[in-house]
Order: structure tokens, then C-alpha cells, then sequence
């Protein structure tokens, strides 16, 4: 690997840490910002909202934008970007700053994501070299969310809840300079329109699910609210899919969908991020709530799977890119994680010895089934296109992960709040993501299986064909 593809990696990686990061860092910082910045009970979750509803809205608009620009340009612009939003943010004199502000950070991730992960498509395309990259890429994204809990917590706790999102600035700069030694782009050839009208379509059914997925939390699924906004968003979607088909210049064109490989990532690390991140948000939880560790104790136990999911990225899934089929690593790892969740399901409310007898395996398990589904599914989805079809198969797997992963928490979440009990609960809600975990290893197999070579006519004993 030379200089300039390690300049590329660092400069991807880094910016992989800031999206990911900044889904977790914020939540532990928000109860001292609410009593900084006087945020209301019913107000608050728009500092997290905010940012969600951008990002998960905006990202095929930003993979369309990042083709366009060329997505060495896209990236730089997405780093300039979001460091600017993420200083206006820490700055913030009140809600409805920091609230603009967040917004601004999901604005600039939506076109920092998918040109990211398209300039690793495009720039490793030796089989071994892209084994490498895309297993250090996926271990840190991997990695993000735990470390953005830790981090939250330490910077909450012994500098300032503001230092949440001022730590962005120095490692977005940090990024943007290792892109300075990557050399030119060459400028896009010229495209046509934009398709205007799958783009307000994809923003708004993207954000009617993300935001319903986030007030089924305190509502409940069976509110109206809750319901007319998951309908409007699959009736929307549904549009956008019929307007796509017909456009000249589509968004998202079905042929990046419609590959049986790729279909298969996306519904692995969809499902992935469905079962894991309802799984952290119970582990802040329990060890929280019920064996009464403090915020930095409960990030720094969750630094477990970040070192696990690193090994599996980097020490597993790296290394075995091109010499096992893509399909086994992402069943192994599923299966993986499935092993760590049924792990907690054995937890009961007496239940002595937890942290080796079940956090340490569960946290293992899960970690190294993570990583070795990260890598495998983003090379997948790339795999074989080019020009603005990387751009947008690189923004609907991030859309992927994004609806996944609000899915998984408000989901999970509900199926917990319906048992009396706390650990009950958890392990209720732990027991559906195993499910979901084996059921996404079922449908990967079905999808990801290999296909048969069309048999050939059997020869003749004088070595001549038979004949129908």
C-alpha cells in the first residue's frame, strides 16, 4: 500500500469515526447541556432528532451530489463542513442553536458518508489491498459508538459537555490534511439534472420513518402520530421507487438494488444495526441502572466489544477478504453476535457474577460478530460499479444503517417498557434481537449463497455431445 492509499485510509477512517461518533457522544452530553442551555423535557431529543432526521434524509442527495463533484471534492467539503457545524454547536447560546447546529453536522455527514466509502471503492481495487482498507474502515465505524460513549462521558465529566462537539474540529482538520497528499481528481464528466423529484421524495419518506422510529420511543407504536408517520414514509418510499424507475438521471438507480449480492448486504447490516444498537443502549442500561456503574464505567465496559469488533474487522474479515466467499464471514459474524445475545438472555434479576460469567462473553461475542460483518457487507455493496453508482450504492448503505439503527432502538425499547420489571425486560428485548440476528443469518445464507454452474450435456462414449 503506498503513501497516498494510506493518506486516503486515515483520511476515510477519520471521518468514518466522526459520523459514527457523533451518534453516541451527544446522548451522554445532553442532560448537562439541558441544564446549560435551559432545554425542556419535550424539546430535548431534537439535539438528537435533529441530527437524524439530516443525516438519514439527505444521504442519497448526498451520494448523488458527492458523483457529481467528484468524491475526493465531496469529502473535503463534508470535512469543512461538518467541523464548522460542529464548532457552531459547542459555541451554542441556546436551543435553538444548538438544535441548527446539529442539523448542519447530519447535513454535511449525509455527504461526508457516501464519499467516503466511494473513495475507498474506487481507490482500493487491489483484492488484497481492499481487504485491508475496508477492514480498517469497518473497524473503526465499528468501534465508533462504544468510543463515543466513553468519550462523552469523560469530556462531560472533566472538561465540558461543549468539548462533545468541539472534539470534531481537530480530527476533522487531522483528516483533511492526510487527503492534501492524496494527489488530484480528475473533474466528473458532466451529468444530467438532478432528479428533483426522487430527491424530495427520498428526504421526506427517509424522515417520516427515522422521526417515527424516534417517537414510537415515548409515544408507543400504536399512537397516531407514531402510525400516520410510518405510513406517509412507506407510501413516500413506495413513490420514490416508481419515480426512480422512470427517471433518465434516477437517485438511486434499481440496478444497484436489484443485484441479489448487494441485496444481501444491505439486509445484514440493516438487521445488524437493528439488533446492536438496541444492544447498547440496554448494556448503558443495565450496568447503569442495575449493577450501578458510573457513565465512564459503563462506556469503559463497552470498550470490550470496540476492541473485539476491531479484531474481527482487522484481524478476521480483513485478512480473509478474497479467500472465503463474502457470504461466510457475514453468516459467522451474525451468528456471532446471535451467540453473545443468547448469552444475556440467561441473565435473571439475582443473577451473581455478571461481568465474567455474561458481560465479558456477550461483549466479546457481539464485537467480533460486528467486525466481521462490517467489512465484508460495505465491500459487497460497492462491488463492481462505477461512476455514480458507487455514490448512491455508498449512500443506501448508510441509509441502511441509519434506519436500522433508529429502528432497533425504538423497537427494542418498546418491547422492554412493556415489562414491569428492569431485567425482565432487557432480557425480553434482547431475546427479539437474537431473533432478528438469525433471522438476518437465514435470509444472508438464502441470498448470498453461490450460484450454480448451468450443468453441461454429458459426452457420448465416442466423445461426441447427446443429443436432446
Amino acid at each position: 500500500m503506498d503513501l497516498a492509499h494510506r493518506r486516503t485510509l486515515a483520511a476515510v477512517s477519520a471521518a468514518q469515526l466522526l459520523v459514527v461518533l457523533d451518534g453516541t457522544i451527544v446522548n451522554i452530553a445532553l442532560p448537562t447541556a439541558q441544564q446549560a442551555l435551559g432545554l425542556t423535557d419535550a424539546n430535548r431529543q431534537w439535539a438528537i432528532t435533529a441530527y437524524a432526521l439530516a443525516f438519514g434524509g439527505l444521504l442519497l442527495i448526498g451520494g448523488r451530489v458527492s458523483g457529481a463533484l467528484g468524491h475526493r471534492r465531496a469529502f473535503v467539503i463534508g470535512l469543512a463542513g461538518f467541523a464548522a457545524a460542529s464548532a457552531l454547536g459547542g459555541a451554542a447560546s441556546g436551543p435553538a442553536m444548538l438544535f441548527a447546529a446539529r442539523a448542519l453536522q447530519g447535513v454535511f455527514a449525509a455527504l461526508l458518508a457516501p464519499a467516503g466509502l466511494s473513495l475507498l471503492a474506487t481507490t482500493f481495487t487491489d483484492p488484497r489491498e481492499r481487504g485491508r482498507a475496508f477492514g480498517a474502515f469497518a473497524a473503526v465505524g465499528a468501534a465508533g459508538s462504544a468510543i463515543g460513549l466513553v468519550a462523552g462521558g469523560l469530556l462531560t465529566e472533566y472538561t465540558s459537555w461543549r468539548w462533545c462537539l468541539y472534539i470534531n474540529v481537530p480530527i476533522a482538520l487531522l483528516a483533511a490534511a492526510a487527503m492534501a497528499g492524496t494527489g488530484r481528481e480528475r473533474r466528473p464528466a458532466a451529468r444530467g439534472r438532478m432528479d428533483v423529484p426522487g430527491g424530495l421524495l427520498s428526504v421526506a419518506g427517509f424522515a417520516a420513518l427515522v422521526y417515527a422510529f424516534n417517537e414510537a420511543e415515548p409515544l408507543g407504536w400504536g399512537a397516531p402520530r407514531v402510525l400516520g408517520l410510518l405510513a406517509g414514509g412507506i407510501v413516500l418510499l413506495a413513490a420514490f421507487v416508481v419515480v426512480e424507475t422512470r427517471a433518465p438521471e434516477p437517485l438511486l438507480p434499481m440496478r444497484v438494488l436489484l443485484d441479489r449480492a448487494r441485496a444481501g448486504a444491505f439486509v445484514a447490516i440493516t438487521l445488524m444495526f437493528v439488533a446492536m444498537f438496541g444492544f447498547y443502549l440496554f448494556m448503558s442500561y443495565y450496568t447503569q441502572a442495575t449493577l450501578g456503574y458510573t457513565p465512564v464505567q459503563a462506556g469503559l465496559a463497552l470498550i470490550v466489544n470496540a476492541v473485539a469488533a476491531l479484531a474481527g474487522a482487522s484481524l478476521i474479515a480483513g485478512r480473509l477478504h478474497g479467500r472465503v466467499p463474502p457470504g461466510v464471514l457475514i453468516v459467522a459474524g451474525l451468528l456471532a453476535a446471535a451467540a453473545g445475545m443468547f448469552v444475556l438472555t440467561r441473565l435473571e434479576a439475582g443473577t451473581t457474577g455478571v461481568l465474567g460469567g455474561y458481560l465479558l462473553p456477550a461483549l466479546v461475542l457481539t464485537g467480533l460478530g460486528l467486525g466481521c460483518v462490517l467489512p465484508p457487507t460495505a465491500a459487497l455493496a460497492t462491488a463492481g460499479l462505477r461512476g455514480h453508482d458507487v455514490g448512491a450504492a455508498s449512500a443506501a448503505y448508510n441509509a441502511a444503517q441509519q434506519v436500522g439503527a433508529a429502528l432497533g432502538v425504538a423497537l427494542l425499547n418498546t418491547v422492554a417498557a412493556a415489562h414491569t420489571a428492569a431485567v425482565p425486560g432487557y432480557v425480553a428485548a434482547l431475546g427479539l434481537a437474537l431473533a432478528i440476528l438469525l433471522a438476518a443469518a437465514l435470509l444472508t445464507a438464502l441470498l448470498l449463497r453461490p450460484r450454480r454452474a448451468p450443468s453441461r450435456p454429458a459426452p457420448d462414449p465416442d466423445g461426441s455431445a447427446l443429443r436432446r
